[in-house]
């Protein structure tokens, strides 16, 4: 929402002089909080649990996922990059490429690009191509012995090319992935709150009737405040609490942090930024366009509100 917005500074500044605490002590604003952000979600993903940074987001959702499950085993799509820590650089193609590459419980599937990748635009149906691309992934790992725990991708791949999906594509890998057993998790670290425009949440462009298992957020939730969220639903919490080792993280979800959590969706709501989003995005879409046509070197121009790809070719 911006550099130094006066809003997030007034939140912040507003409730450090009042309390900050860890989050043994309880607070209203984390209660609050998870309840306007359950507004912008669908009713299925109901339960919250508040951390630090996206990385950490994303190992809590991987470990949620597992421990619902009991299998271990994870599909992601090419190129993706979802954190830092050990755990996520594991599911990271971008990064374990260049370090002690893949492990045996990582699958890779190919990102859905219909420009570059296996199956572009003139392809009949490519997205019953991708997402079979996944199933055959899930047969080959059950050959092995191996089970699926979670398709684990960014609703909108950003390090792979700022990919946009063919819609249909989420519901068809979703089919998959739970008949074997696993979940959907939608990583709207960087695309979500509004940055696409037309919806709230980038994984909402596949369609209304498509709800991931579980949603993980970070970067804009805070406007540069350390603050993140993974959202699931109760069945996959329950077995997550069932363990008896309670999920405790001790400055996630603090006052200050919810206060400006809070702050950020007023001001999203308040200066209508998601139309914003769509009317800047579109202009821009626009004019890289009209360059598209002058200069051979843009091959393709796509994007969707403010995540916008040009992709340069030789």
């Amino acid at each position: 929402v911006g550099h130094c917005h006066p809003d997030i500074v007034k939140a912040a500044h507003e409730q450090n002089q009042l309390l900050n605490t860890n989050s043994r002590y309880l607070h209203d604003n984390l209660v609050d909080y998870a309840e306007r952000l359950s507004k912008t979600l669908p009713e299925k993903l109901c339960i919250f649990y508040f951390l630090n940074s996206g990385s950490e987001a994303n190992d809590l959702a991987l470990r949620l996922a597992r421990q619902y499950t009991k299998h271990e085993d994870v599909i992601v799509l090419d190129h993706a990059y979802h954190g830092h820590l050990t755990s996520l650089i594991d599911i990271s193609p971008y990064k374990f490429r260049n370090l002690e590459g893949q492990k045996e419980w990582v699958h890779v599937a190919p990102v859905p690009d219909t420009y570059r990748g296996l199956y572009r635009e003139d392809h009949e149906d490519s997205v019953t191509a991708y997402a079979d691309e996944v199933k055959n992934i899930i047969e080959h790992a059950h050959k092995k012995g191996r089970k699926i725990a979670a398709f684990f991708v960014e609703s909108l791949p950003s390090v792979g090319g700022q990919i946009i999906p063919p819609a249909g594509y989420f519901q068809k890998v979703a089919e998959h992935v739970h008949k074997a057993g696993g979940v959907f998790i939608a990583d709207e670290i960087q695309v979500g709150f509004g940055r696409v425009g037309k919806h709230f949440w980038a994984f909402q462009l596949q369609g209304e009737d498509f709800v991931p298992d579980i949603v993980t957020m970070g970067k804009p939730i805070g406007n540069g405040h350390p603050l993140a969220c993974v959202a699931t639903t109760k069945e996959i919490a329950e077995a997550f609490a069932a363990t008896g080792v309670e999920y405790f993280n001790t400055f996630g979800g603090n006052p200050v942090s919810c206060a400006i959590g809070q702050a950020v969706l007023d001001v999203i709501e308040k200066e209508h930024l998601q139309a914003h989003a769509t009317e800047v995005g579109n202009f821009l879409m626009k004019i890289l366009k009209e360059q598209q046509i002058k200069h051979p070197i843009i091959g393709d121009v796509r994007g969707c509100g403010l995540f916008i790809g040009v992709d340069l070719i030789k």
